[in-house]
């Protein structure tokens, strides 16, 4: 067993150490193949989002979500409404990934495209289908967007954004599905927590998995963030980027995971309970700083 050495833990360090616990990351096929073993990364049991590409083959996931599966993960594949063809397709998927690979969890989103491909628009879509139920997939995650979304609300408000969220809770209220909503990035820890305690005083209790994106370079990150549409938190990284000298330096989610992590440690009904990575700087460099800031919550599965 390799001893890990960690400094002495902090007040300040503790607490995000404890909201780090059961983190979740995200990979794709082709990043996953670049990585000879996951055990020396992940802690054991850590739960993996294989997202789904449009043009990735099924093939691909599925052999993914099975390698991942077979190496003691927890496997959650991107299941997107728009790239799905008709029930069929979904039908098959599902099948696949339960008998191949053992799943039973699945990210439901509409996806990255503009226009459906197929008979699916939407994640409420697929949910409405039973499909997942009667296959035995007992947890199902949706998606979230604390700063909105500009491709389900071109005008810039948040109502259609609200009124999907609004249905998820009330699926979730009479399914036995273990839920929880999983959040595109963001940068800015103000905003998010007056989302999900606004969430909170208007009924919702589906646990928030928020998103972060990795450590990577400035300039990285800012592409990212432009092509994925992150909101207002944007702001954060164009302060920074005024500093053309700190352009190649990499870009830490410490501050922001520290903020949300006091403010659950102050409120233990947060509904932000989970972290799930982005790793726009690479897996190795997440993995790596999820072990120096989790403690013993992030030491590999083959080191602990």
């Amino acid at each position: 067993m390799a001893v890990l050495n960690f400094a002495p833990p902090t007040q300040e360090n503790t607490v995000l150490a404890d909201f780090l616990q059961d983190y979740s990351i995200e990979v794709m096929p082709r990043t996953a193949e670049k990585i000879a073993d996951f055990r020396d990364l992940l802690p054991q049991g850590t739960r993996v989002y294989i997202a789904h590409i449009d043009g990735t083959p099924i093939e691909d996931m599925v052999n993914t979500a099975r390698r991942l599966a077979n190496d003691g993960f927890a496997v959650m594949p991107h299941f997107p409404a728009r790239i799905i063809k008709d029930r069929a397709t979904l039908a098959d998927w599902i099948t696949r990934y339960k008998n191949e690979a053992g799943v039973t969890e699945a990210l439901l989103l509409a996806g990255g495209v503009d226009h459906p491909q197929g008979d699916f628009s939407d994640s409420m879509q697929l949910l409405d289908s039973g499909l997942f139920d009667s296959a035995g997939f007992t947890r199902l995650h949706v998606a979230g967007h604390p700063e909105g979304n500009k491709d389900i609300d071109p005008d810039g408000s948040r109502k259609n954004v609200d009124l999907a969220l609004r249905w998820k809770q009330e699926f979730s209220n009479r399914t036995d599905a273990k839920m929880a909503i999983a959040t595109q990035f963001c940068f800015e820890s103000a905003p998010v927590i007056e989302w999900a305690e606004n969430l909170a005083e208007n009924g919702f209790d589906i646990p928030i998995h928020i998103g972060v994106a990795g450590p990577a370079k400035l300039q990285t990150m800012i592409k990212f963030a432009l092509t994925c549409g992150v909101g207002p938190s944007l702001r954060v990284l164009q302060k920074r980027a005024k500093d053309v000298s700190k352009l190649l330096l990499p870009f830490k989610p410490d501050k922001f995971l520290t903020d949300l992590a006091e403010h659950r440690a102050a409120n233990q009904n947060f509904l932000i309970t989970n972290v799930h990575f982005f790793p726009l700087g690479g897996i190795k460099t997440n993995a790596k700083w999820a072990q120096e800031n989790a403690g013993a919550n992030g030491i590999p599965a083959n080191q602990s």
